[in-house]
């Protein structure tokens, strides 16, 4: 028996987070990814605890040694069995978490996944699943200002031909009659003469079109965002200085957002993650499914960390330049916390489903008309909120005679004009 076996069944234990998931017996995959992942992996590897690789010919065979250890080793060490005080006293007699809070099925499940663990099939990159998820669909409009500019160079052709009739049809008309050709106008001194003789017509025209004008304005503005194109509905979507894929992480592992941005329930701003939050996982995963290391070995100079060695060199530390992809006009507040923690909005309503994308765009546009259309329909999670307990009150006493129970944002205030700009 090698100390590594040992080891291994110490990181097991050791583990800082205990599942309060409850798998079934045949989901030893998630077991171990919940509990055991952080310290061990499935190769050679080692990473706070020894790699896997093996392990079935290195731990005792008889009775359920391995189940009673992951199940409570303080009894294994109690009972005196010889192996567990050796491998105990080997790694300087650190204390194990009892492991008692999974069940029988559960720890059945992950001993028969890390004996027998499955064969990984890497994923090959290519062009079409690289941006595969991304769920940008190419749709493409026809500019106004073309359909605009279309219909008056029509109307001007169809105007000249038909005042090209007129003047043919009127010389006409004179030489039958005998009268005098009148002398030739251009075609701007006749308009002058027109426009002179319908003033009433042509100030109605320019309010109209005033008005037009104006309106077209108040939309132009109330669409202005950052970053994202009208005519194909797509945003922003950069290529980052690390190939960070989210579907892998998000999606495939299932990790969930607050994780990595850690302060999106804390502050204004969702935070970029810190090399910090990548090494507590890739520490010991020092390979991707479909960059191999290359991308990984980025972190690791960005953190000063020797994967050979597992040390840190604090001199050679760097960070990583990740580029913002959802952006707001500088005149713009917008609170995080506020809208995940007390509006109870999911991450997806503004972000898309970042599960399913590789690198991350923007899929919505955030504009002013975006956000106001939002706070009109989006009903408040009020009930069991105590933040609104008293503006809920208030809110159904001045809704009382339309019998309101559950409000909009907007009927807060939401759509005032001090809520975003001051």
């Amino acid at each position: 028996m090698s100390r590594n076996a040992l080891n291994l069944l110490l990181g097991l234990i050791l583990v800082g987070f205990v599942s309060i998931n409850h798998a079934s017996a045949a989901d030893g995959k998630t077991v171990f990814k919940q509990n055991c992942a952080v310290c061990h992996a499935l190769t050679d590897q080692k990473i706070t605890g020894p790699g896997l690789k093996g392990l079935g010919d290195r731990i005792p065979k008889e009775g359920d040694w391995l189940f009673n250890w992951i199940k409570n080793n303080e009894k294994v060490i109690k009972s005196g069995n010889a192996y567990a005080n050796k491998i105990l006293k080997e790694n300087g007699n650190a204390a194990m978490t009892v492991f008692e809070s999974l069940s029988d099925d559960e720890i059945k499940a992950v001993e028969a996944y890390i004996l027998n663990p499955p064969v990984e099939v890497k994923a090959v990159a290519t062009a079409s699943n690289a941006d595969a998820g991304s769920g940008a669909t190419e749709e493409k409009g026809v500019n106004p200002l073309y359909i605009i500019l279309s219909v008056i160079v029509i109307l001007g052709i169809l105007t000249g031909i038909l005042r090209g009739v007129r003047l043919s049809l009127q010389r006409v008309n004179n030489d039958k009659e005998g009268n005098e050709q009148a002398e030739p106008v251009s075609f701007f001194e006749e308009g002058k003469k027109w426009l002179g003789e319908h003033k009433r017509f042509m100030v109605v025209c320019l309010i109209v079109l005033s008005c037009i004008g104006m309106k077209s304005c108040w939309n132009s503005l109330f669409r202005v965002g950052v970053y994202y194109d009208w005519q194909t509905n797509k945003g922003y979507h950069p290529e980052q200085p690390i190939k960070f894929s989210h579907k892998i992480h998000a999606g495939d592992n299932a990790i969930a957002c607050q994780y990595c941005h850690n302060s999106v329930e804390k502050s204004r701003h969702a935070g970029i993650p810190t090399v910090n939050i990548c090494m507590n996982c890739h520490k010991g995963i020092q390979e991707g499914p479909i960059t191999g290391t290359k991308e990984i070995a980025k972190i690791y100079a960005a953190s000063g960390f020797d994967p050979k060695a597992g040390t840190y060199d604090v001199s050679k530390q760097n960070p990583i330049q990740w580029i913002k992809v959802h952006n707001l006009p500088d005149h713009v507040y917008f609170n995080h916390s506020q809208h995940v923690v007390v509006g109870k909005i999911e991450c997806t309503q503004c972000h898309g489903n970042v599960k399913e994308m590789t690198t991350v765009e923007q899929k919505s546009p955030l504009t002013m008309k975006w956000c106001i259309e939002c706070h009109r329909k989006t009903e408040v999670a009020m009930a069991g909120n105590p933040y609104y307990d008293r503006l809920h009150e208030a809110l159904k006493e001045k809704y009382k005679k339309e019998h309101l129970n559950t409000f909009t944002v907007a009927q807060m205030g939401g759509i005032e004009c001090a809520k975003c700009h001051y």
